[in-house]
């Protein structure tokens, strides 16, 4: 199963509907049209759980009536003009916003880069069914693991196209390929759960299937019999999977719609310095082969590479267009879009590589806790706040010495940020990518 929808039709239903809109008596209009066909199988000792097909053809108008604009989305049977005459009347009703509008046209424009974003290869379920037999098969082999908690494959391909009533139409076509496995280990109420999933745009990327399977029996057989651990102040140091989440605070943080909110602990830190020395943070759409590389953003911008953190210092909001004329900026091409209305958000995202290794980082930590996973949403990005519960392994005299669970770790992202300490060990197969990381002067409360 192939998706084989060709991006010109894709265009043509986009034309359509903005000549319609254009027609209904907007005065600019851009349309999204969204193709995608996608097959994933889950297996469960040794059964098929579940084998998934499925195709989606969504479409989203946007209508601009003077400052006063209205989203509307259906599927590409609907017709052109009932749902534009739809969105104008929605339009016509909504409140004025001085900020709406297109992208400014002198913007508007595509990459050319070789991005490499769709793969010729497109598995069946045949393939993905003994994939994941196989990934399961790896992590049953795991001395320890005592069951399966399932084991997955999947396979999705589309096409996006963007065409606006400015002159911009657009488009490309992207696949992806995912596996994923959950084992358990030991048994009653000594039970430990752990997972580990990898996901590429090419198939000829993703690491071999019983690696995949081995490495997640191998994460929970090595947190059985966790210990409890005293409340006290440490150091704590993440795991690169768990390390991209305090990025991703960032990422919320320096999000445009949220600054001029004033609902962001970093809108008045423009040009300052908010990290530790050395430590550079870059945004790339156009990364070959990434997982959320594109030609253009959500309104028709190539955008570029960008620098959200030099050396320490804070240099860029993300920003579509109506964040940036609130802001009083230009966009630097960072509009998400679904077939809604746009947004601001990052691509493929890169905490740089720091000098030391890991084994070095957990040397210099001494003592400290080891964090392999993160539970709750305890994170006010307002007040920057941030207390999660965790799970992990405790460090002594550099080496990680055993497994620890019921663990709360709080502080303040700011002095979080200005205390991180990274490692050099970075992959970049992820959206966000990071080394791990450390940070000294946590609260650390167990029992």
């Amino acid at each position: 199963m192939t998706d084989q929808t060709d991006l010109s039709q894709l265009a043509d239903c986009a034309e359509r509907l903005v000549a319609a809109a254009r027609s209904a008596g907007a005065d600019a209009a851009d349309a999204v049209v969204v193709h995608g066909t996608a097959l994933s199988v889950d297996v469960r000792e040794g059964k098929v759980e579940e084998t998934e097909r499925s195709e989606s053809a969504d479409l989203g108008l946007r209508v601009f009536v003077g400052r006063r604009s209205a989203v509307v989305s259906a599927n590409m049977t609907e017709d052109p003009g009932t749902l534009a005459d739809r969105a104008v009347a929605m339009a016509k009703v909504a409140p004025e916003d001085p900020f709406a509008g297109l992208a400014d046209r002198d913007r508007l424009g595509q990459s050319e880069a070789a991005l490499d974003l769709e793969d010729a290869v497109f598995p069946d379920a045949d393939v993905l069914t003994s994939a994941a037999h196989r990934v399961e098969a790896a992590m049953l082999d795991v001395a320890g693991v005592t069951r399966s908690g399932g084991a997955s494959a999947s396979a999705s391909s589309g096409g996006v196209v963007l065409v606006t009533s400015d002159g911009f139409s657009g488009g490309y076509r992207v696949t992806r390929h995912g596996r994923g496995a959950s084992a358990i280990a030991g048994d009653g109420t000594r039970m430990e759960r752990d997972y580990w999933s990898e996901g590429r745009v090419h198939l000829a990327d993703m690491p071999e299937d019983d690696w995949i399977g081995a490495r997640a029996g191998e994460r929970a057989v090595r947190r059985l019999e966790p210990e409890k651990i005293t409340t006290r102040k440490g150091s704590v140091v993440f795991e690169p999977r768990i390390a991209s989440s305090l990025v991703g605070h960032l990422l919320g943080a320096i999000n445009a719609a949220a600054v001029a909110r004033k609902t962001s602990f970093l809108q008045s830190k423009m040009g300052e310095k908010i990290f530790a020395d050395g430590v550079t943070i870059t945004d790339d759409p156009f990364r070959p082969r990434g997982l959320a590389s594109r030609p253009f953003d959500g309104e028709g911008i190539a955008g570029g590479p960008l620098e959200l953190v030099e050396n320490g210092v804070l240099k860029s909001w993300l920003l579509d267009s109506a964040s940036a004329r609130e802001l009083g900026l230009e966009s630097n091409g960072r509009a998400r879009r679904g077939v809604g209305a746009p947004s601001p958000g990052p691509t493929n995202v890169t905490l740089a590589a720091g000098q030391m290794s890991r084994e070095e980082l957990l040397r210099e930590i001494g003592d400290g806790l080891f964090v392999t996973e993160l539970i709750g949403q305890g994170v006010n990005l307002v007040t920057g706040d941030y207390s999660r519960g965790a799970a992990g392994f405790w460090i002594e005299a550099g080496e990680i010495a055993y497994p620890v669970s019921e663990i709360t770790i709080a502080g303040n992202l700011g002095d979080m940020f200005l205390n991180m300490i990274v490692a050099d060990d970075l992959e970049e197969n992820r959206v966000v990518n990071t080394p791990t990381i450390a940070i000294k002067g946590m609260t650390i409360a167990g029992r």
